[in-house]
């Protein structure tokens, strides 16, 4: 299986997609759904607009070596246990302490998957990378079944269909009943998010505009004096909302920050980035032509001006 993750559709996914430029070689990017995690496991939310676009291919990684798929891969044995949703589950070891997550945190985990018929698809354990993300963003069956779990235990699933990408699933994603064995390694504090901006709905006299129509305003001074270029891949904390205060995407809401190519996001943040040192938060007023538009072909993407408080973390090399 390829680090891709089927488990999950973070938020990241769809803002880069959406915000990505159409790059001028004549590679095209795939679409914004397409996963791009390394686990199964991960987030399964629309995407973000400042993560980098698919059009950015990395080198494909090896190919992890199958795991064994259990003797009770194809149906749960007698002794699982049947929840109202259809969701099979065996405790297989038992864990420690009495908390259980909640909807609205964060977990790392180990898993290993398989279809019906025994044939594994992804596996963080393979990897020996365990998965991060958020309870809420992955597919129902896993939502559900971690919220019954504490640190240290292991779950076998049989998830349904329903509860899972159905059965015809398109992208790549598995299709039909799914089994995985889970194993909750640790259930992580709930980031604090940033709160809505006051000046939200409008730029205060103080910030600055760009000729092309960017406005923007310092939060947070940073270090040194190196700003990132358009061919640089920058590594940022975000949230983005409309002006009327709605959140729509926030790196900082799940914990991780993003990485992306500068030059494969929205024009607003292809510009307003590079003004940045490492350190620096910038408040962002982008006009839609510089977003995604009054009418955006991307599903799930905001329409009309954003409003984004950005973080620059890092700056690397050249985008691939």
């Amino acid at each position: 299986m390829s680090r891709t993750v089927f488990v999950s559709t973070a938020l990241l996914t769809l803002l880069v997609a959406a915000c990505e430029q159409p790059p001028p070689e004549p590679e095209q990017t795939k679409p914004a759904a397409q996963p791009t995690a390394t686990s199964v496991a991960l987030p399964t939310a629309t995407a973000t607009l400042a993560e980098p676009t698919a059009s950015a291919k990395p080198p494909e990684p090896p190919q992890p070596k199958g795991l064994p798929a259990p003797e009770d891969v194809a149906a749960p044995p007698k002794d699982a246990k049947k929840t109202a949703s259809g969701l099979f589950t065996k405790v297989l070891t038992p864990g420690k302490g009495k908390d259980k997550p909640k909807l609205e945190d964060r977990v790392k985990v180990h898993y290993t998957g398989w279809t019906k018929d025994g044939k594994m698809f992804d596996s963080s354990v393979a990897r020996n990378e365990p998965a991060t993300f958020g309870v809420g963003g992955v597919i129902k069956g896993w939502t559900e079944a971690l919220q019954l779990m504490v640190a240290g235990e292991k779950r076998r699933l049989w998830i349904p269909a329903e509860l899972a990408y159905g059965e015809n699933a398109g992208m790549g994603a598995p299709s039909g009943q799914l089994t995985f064995d889970v194993e909750l390694l640790e259930i992580l504090p709930t980031p604090k998010p940033w709160p809505v901006p006051k000046d939200v709905k409008a730029a205060p006299k103080d910030a600055k505009t760009l000729p092309s129509g960017l406005v923007y305003k310092q939060l947070i001074k940073g270090k040194g004096a190196k700003k990132p270029s358009a061919t640089d891949r920058v590594t940022v904390h975000y949230t983005g909302w409309t002006p009327d205060g709605k959140e729509f995407d926030s790196s900082v809401k799940r914990g991780e920050p993003t990485s992306f190519p500068l030059n494969r996001v929205i024009k607003g943040w292809t510009e307003g980035v590079q003004l940045m040192v490492e350190g620096e938060r910038m408040r962002f007023w982008i006009p839609s032509a510089l977003a995604y538009g009054d009418k955006p072909t991307r599903p799930g993407a905001p329409a009309g001006p954003l409003v984004f408080d950005v973080e620059l973390i890092s700056i690397s090399g050249g985008a691939p």
